[in-house]
């Protein structure tokens, strides 16, 4: 407890990591907490100073105490304010259990006012119909009360329902004929049964019939619940019949399946248990927090005061588990749930020793009660059972719960108190053992199920765009810068600690680098690289423990460095500004991205100001259209192919075009700089007509190949596979076969009935293909980041994966590049083009391929360019512009 409250008092200075004045608060609570724990040890010590009385249980108060001061600090650290009030009731609970243990232990004044302690409390309950107020405000009107002061009838009708049944079953105990508690329902007959029990049971069934009434008619089903699980309990020890435990299970299912039908607070709750994906934002908002909660936690905890419970709606109450078990972890989570299980188990152990019926069903009453509506809210918590709104003995806020579980508490001493008896006198022994194991059992299972979320689960919940907590870590600990090759910044953290907020300083960027964002998540290399950003990976284990066992957070974020070249990428922007569509520049030997644009375009720093806008722009600015966008590539392979078919023998050029179509509309040549608008009087060599994107040339191409060599080439170009570039990226599912090889070369889907698809590439798959021509054939790996910098300032390289692969053989592949060439540099480009024409020019698409000759004697460079334009003209200028401002720059 003194280290709890520590913790919470510094929190606020450790998460700004600095030291901060202790906050008054939760020292207040521990002073109130400690004085309250001295009182009940002396108090308790001194009415056990007979030597004729029973030993002093040894576990109940002090588990007690541990659970009543977490709770109370665990409310402090979420709200100040309902923590002193709880406090305070604190101090009133533990002042009623002093002055209770001057009563008799033999408890016979319970015993014998039975029927009035239960008309009270239903009267009390029944109140709150008519005058039932919400000191929150909300629609639940449980509660009664004024001047700030609340009490809520249910909490007390709990304990007199247990009270009444313990004594009427109690008092007819001598009834139950020995074949009842001994044998199975099924082992004698049902009519004998009936007539037998049900006479006796009728007025339990009357008042507990009353009790959930008033409940059903409060829509207090959580409450009703437990009603309805202390009668089965009461009435399975005392008859010893399995039978009642499952009619209770039975009773509950159709209780709960009427619920459903009646009450829409019932089957949101269900539906919101069954499906909670579905809704994330709706109705299954607070359970989806809590089970974020419990992932955040993980093994250890973020530490009391570090987590963000507070996340969570209601978690002072109705989530405070969730709460615990993110500041303290799977440990903490079982270590409360062993203490519950501890004060159960002691409960029934004081129910099997005890002197007389009563006190025996008392007892077992109580512990049924502690851990049942334990494992009810927890179950809740965590998806095992529908959320029902109760709240957790002695840890949840609510003075009405804490005071009736102390009072609790002090029933089972006095219990203690009374002289024992062997266990060998309790009749059906075995009812009090197995209780103890479905007690067992349900928090066993709400231990398996903490694990399950908090450690198998956890990183799946922690990565959904919903979990709030990353972001808010992100304004205490300083982001990784990421940086472009030259180290010169693309990204960076601005602010304070607390404050921290991440800024673009290159917005064009926004499609490849992405961005981090409290409300709508993350994208592009910001989420890919988030683990390095974050401090996540790249550090030494015990680096990232340390930090996260002192402050709840990652050490700070690593710097990443980027392959791309901001001159360059300033240039290809430039280049495609007011356009829509892609460029990609790489170099062709090592597979480095130099530059990669999308445009449109969008600042990241302007996410909060134009989200709405961005999504609703047809242009679609958040897409990377150079690795998301799939286009059919038309005749754009024609250098590929032609280099391909080399080794075949390529033959005579077709000396008439023929025609094909993308969808209705034809394919033609691309207009180029050296040619006229007429087609037919482009040059009928293969240079020529690959370099214009001919489609009927590339069509010949493939047929020269043949349908399995296309296929194959296609697959070791990855035209079927999606970049690995630590981008989101998409591609083309790869066909069984190709059909016709001739419309296969162009992209096209085959004749009617086959299974031939259209293909589709995006311009850095193009870009990845097309390297070879530039590269000696060799096709390398694609890289976008290069490395990351240590807190020391070495740099340590990301894997560069695959080594080059041979796709083309070297000869081939520099024929055809100097087959392509521009005369006058050392260039070779290609064009192509689909749809569109001079009557709708922005209907259709254009590619421009571009790299470097052999004779060049720089690093080796391809340079794809996309439009979603017809207009060949300009790709053509956009292209042979930047790679000629290349070579001028490094001559």
């Amino acid at each position: 407890m003194l280290l709890y409250t520590f913790s919470i008092s510094q929190s606020a200075g450790v998460r700004l990591g600095v030291w901060q004045p202790f906050s008054p608060q939760p020292w207040l609570v521990l002073l109130v907490w400690a004085s309250a724990a001295m009182a009940v040890q002396r108090q308790v010590k001194y009415y056990h100073a007979d030597e004729t009385q029973p030993a002093l249980e040894p576990f109940l108060i002090p588990a007690t105490l541990l659970l009543s001061g977490w709770g109370a600090l665990e409310i402090t650290r979420l709200s100040p304010a309902f923590g002193m009030r709880q406090a305070v009731w604190l101090g009133i609970s533990v002042l009623t259990f002093c002055l209770g243990l001057r009563l008799p232990a033999d408890l016979n004044f319970l015993r014998r006012y039975k029927y009035l302690w239960l008309t009270g409390g239903l009267l009390l309950a029944g109140l709150t119909i008519f005058f039932g107020v919400n000191p929150l405000g909300s629609s639940e009107h449980y509660w009664l009360g004024c001047c700030g002061v609340y009490l809520q009838p249910s909490e007390p009708l709990k304990l007199l329902l247990i009270i009444y049944l313990a004594a009427y079953l109690a008092d007819r105990q001598y009834v139950f004929p020995a074949q009842t508690r001994s044998q199975s329902f099924l082992q004698s007959t049902i009519f004998g049964r009936v007539t037998r029990l049900v006479p006796l049971l009728a007025p339990t069934l009357l008042m507990a019939g009353l009790a959930l009434a008033i409940m059903v008619v409060q829509r207090d089903l959580g409450t009703a619940s437990i009603f309805l699980f202390l009668y089965t309990v009461m009435v399975y020890v005392a008859t010893g019949n399995v039978y009642f435990l499952w009619a209770g299970g039975l009773g509950t299912l159709l209780a709960g399946a009427a619920g459903y039908l009646m009450f829409d607070v019932v089957r949101l709750r269900v539906e919101a248990w069954i499906s909670p994906w579905a809704d994330p934002s709706g109705r299954s908002f607070q359970i989806i927090q809590s089970l974020l909660a419990v992932a955040n936690g993980g093994l250890l905890g973020r530490g009391p005061g570090l987590g963000s419970p507070g996340l969570v709606p209601v978690a002072h109450s109705d989530f405070i588990f969730t709460s615990i078990a993110e500041e303290t972890g799977l440990l903490g989570a079982v270590g409360l749930l062993l203490v519950i299980g501890l004060i159960s188990q002691r409960g029934l152990r004081l129910a099997l020793t005890a002197p007389t019926v009563f006190p025996r069903l008392l007892a077992a009453g109580l512990s049924a009660y502690l851990a049942g509506q334990s494992i009810l809210i927890i179950g809740g918590n965590l998806r095992l059972l529908p959320l029902t709104g109760v709240t957790l003995p002695f840890i949840s806020y609510g003075g009405s719960s804490l005071l009736v579980s102390w009072i609790a508490l002090l029933l089972l001493i006095l219990i203690n108190r009374a002289p024992h008896t062997d266990s060998s006198q309790v009749n059906s022994p075995a009812a009090y053992f197995q209780l103890g194991g479905l007690l067992a059992g349900g928090l066993l299972l709400s231990a398996a199920f903490v694990g399950w979320w908090s450690i198998y689960r956890s990183a799946d919940l922690l990565s959904r765009t919903d979990n709030a907590r990353r972001s808010i870590a992100d304004r205490y600990v300083p982001r990784g810068s990421i940086l472009d090759r030259e180290n010169n910044p693309i990204e960076v953290n601005t602010g304070q600690p607390g404050s921290y907020a991440r800024h673009s300083l290159y917005p064009p960027l926004g499609p490849v680098v992405g961005y981090t964002n409290a409300s709508y998540g993350q994208a592009g290399l910001e989420d890919s690289l988030d683990a390095y950003l974050r401090g996540e990976s790249g550090l030494a284990a015990s680096s990232v423990i340390w930090s996260r066992t002192l402050y709840g957070t990652p050490p700070p974020g690593l710097a990443v460095r980027l392959t791309l070249d901001l001159h360059l990428q300033k240039l290809l922007d430039q280049s495609l500004e007011n356009l829509r569509g892609a460029g990609v520049l790489l170099n062709a030997e090592t597979g480095e991205i130099l530059a990669m644009a999308s445009h449109p375009s969008f600042d990241p720093n302007q996410l909060d100001q134009h989200w709405d806008a961005l999504l609703q722009d047809p242009d679609a600015p958040l897409l990377n259209r150079a690795v998301q966008g799939l286009y059919p590539p038309g005749a754009a392979l024609s250098p590929l192919l032609l280099a391909a078919a080399l080794s075949e023998g390529l033959g005579s050029v077709p000396s008439t075009p023929s025609a094909y179509r993308y969808g209705v509309e034809p394919l033609q040549c691309a207009w180029t700089a050296q040619t006229t608008s007429s087609e037919a009087i482009i040059p009928r060599t293969w240079a020529s007509v690959t370099a214009a994107g001919c489609p009927d040339t590339t069509a010949r191409l493939g047929e020269i190949l043949g349908s399995q060599k296309l296929l194959l080439f296609f697959q070791q170009l990855s035209l079927y596979t999606a970049p690995q570039v630590r981008l989101a990226a998409a591609s083309s599912p790869a066909p069984a076969t190709l059909v016709d090889a001739q419309l296969a070369a162009l992209g096209l889907r085959g004749p009617a009935g086959s299974p031939q698809a259209d293909l589709q590439i995006s311009p850095l798959q193009l870009a990845m293909a097309s390297a070879p021509l530039s590269a000696g054939g060799r096709m390398p790996t694609p890289r976008l980041a290069l490395s990351y910098r240590q807190p020391n300032g070495q740099w340590i390289l990301f894997a560069a994966g695959q080594q080059p692969r041979q796709v083309l053989p070297q000869s081939t592949s520099q024929a055809a590049a100097e087959m392509l060439a521009v005369p006058g540099l050392p260039i070779w480009r290609a064009l192509a083009h689909l749809g569109g024409g001079d009557a709708n020019p922005k209907a259709g698409l254009t590619w421009l391929t571009a790299g470097t000759l052999d004779s060049w004697q720089g690093s080796p460079l391809v340079l794809v360019i996309l439009l979603e334009q017809d207009n060949p003209a300009l790709a053509e200028q956009i292209g042979l512009d930047i790679l000629t401002a290349i070579i001028k720059a490094n001559p």
